[in-house]
């Protein structure tokens, strides 16, 4: 039975971001992400092959992470990540299109929102979790602004730019988990590396530093 993002997210509120992965390390990567804790990873479609790589995920994972795509901005790409195996989409932008097709998949949609017009369209349109992207730009005090609006069922995520330093003030402003990619798999690294920088970023969580201050 697969695991889902709510439930992958439930120890460790990260997704890991595969930007530039290749099929043939999918498996040792992803495994390395599991085995330190990071149950959550997406795979941009702006990468090597990206649906290939899915579907090596999931093969070699099973049921032990939830598996995503990233950077989805149509229909048709939604479908084709459905048909690789994954289990939740993120965008850059709000497309209702995307949203409604990844809800009649059974996938979760992630879109990115920055303003608070851009996260009510994407409310209307279906999505319960948004992406709140590049966060970098904004600032914690901008996701507290939109946290005191948006309705309390619907979770935010910062992506773009967020790392240890700042997570604790991310996590005071009402973020709900955060997309990571740099900090934790840039292409060429080893699954050894990755797996190390993972468990340091599951011990920085299981430590308390992600809590709020």
């Amino acid at each position: 039975m697969s695991l889902t993002l709510d439930e992958a997210l439930a120890k460790v509120p990260v997704i890991a971001i595969l930007r530039g992965i290749e099929p043939h390390e999918a498996p040792s990567i992803g495994s390395a992400l599991v085995d330190a804790g990071i149950l959550a990873m997406e795979v941009t479609l702006n990468s090597p092959e990206p649906l290939g790589s899915v579907k090596a995920l999931c093969q070699t994972l099973g049921g032990r992470a939830a598996i995503g795509v990233g950077t989805v901005l149509s229909e048709q790409e939604v479908r084709a990540s459905r048909e690789a195996g994954a289990q939740f989409v993120v965008s850059p932008n709000v497309n209702p299109k995307v949203i409604a097709a990844s809800r009649d998949l059974g996938m979760v949609p992630l879109p990115g929102v920055a303003t608070a017009t851009e996260a009510f369209a994407a409310i209307d349109a279906g999505a319960i979790s948004l992406k709140l992207f590049p966060a970098a730009t904004y600032g914690p005090g901008h996701l507290k602004a939109l946290r005191d609006v948006l309705p309390k069922s619907v979770k935010v995520f910062a992506v773009g730019g967020v790392g240890e330093q700042t997570i604790s003030h991310w996590t005071e402003a009402g973020a709900a988990g955060f997309g990571i990619g740099g900090s934790l798999y840039r292409a060429g690294l080893s699954a050894n590396e990755v797996g190390e920088q993972a468990r340091r970023l599951v011990a920085f969580f299981d430590g308390g530093m992600g809590a709020p201050r």
